[in-house]
């Protein structure tokens, strides 16, 4: 029987292999998936950028939305998003390194909520992102692994 610690790294580790929309096309790396946990790192490159020459808002959502994601599945429980708010702060730009920290707040039956923040290399906070989450029926790897 694996630790709940073990548990989660495996979940990570698991998710983190298929999830191409993260490690191939936006190259966002998972640094950590603890229970309840999770650190992702994104760096800031020109396709990333808008008009205004910043980082897309929606790929920084897609930073938070995804540190969401391992973190709400890393006790195992296949968990969808059943909604989710986001507050830009700070502007990102090309280069910056953009880390985000997610920390579940309440898991209560098959509902949880999670706070993420997304800072740059300085330490500085460029948004913070609200989810909740639901359950499913599965589990991320096979119970008992």
């Amino acid at each position: 029987m694996l630790t709940p610690a073990a548990l989660a790294a495996r979940v990570g580790e698991a998710m983190y292999a298929v999830d191409a929309a993260c490690k191939d096309f936006l190259q966002i790396e998972l640094l950590a998936c603890e229970p309840g946990r999770a650190r992702m790192r994104m760096t800031v490159r020109e396709p990333m950028l808008n008009g205004h020459r910043i980082c897309h808002g929606g790929l920084i959502f897609t930073l938070a939305d995804s540190t969401f994601a391992y973190a709400c599945n890393s006790h195992n429980k296949v968990t969808v998003a059943a909604g989710c708010s986001i507050e830009f702060l700070k502007p990102a730009h090309l280069g910056d390194v953009l880390t985000c920290e997610g920390t579940e707040q309440v898991l209560q039956g098959r509902h949880g909520v999670y706070d993420m923040r997304v800072t740059n290399q300085r330490g500085e906070v460029i948004a913070v992102f609200r989810g909740k989450s639901t359950s499913i029926q599965g589990t991320v790897i096979p119970e008992g692994t």
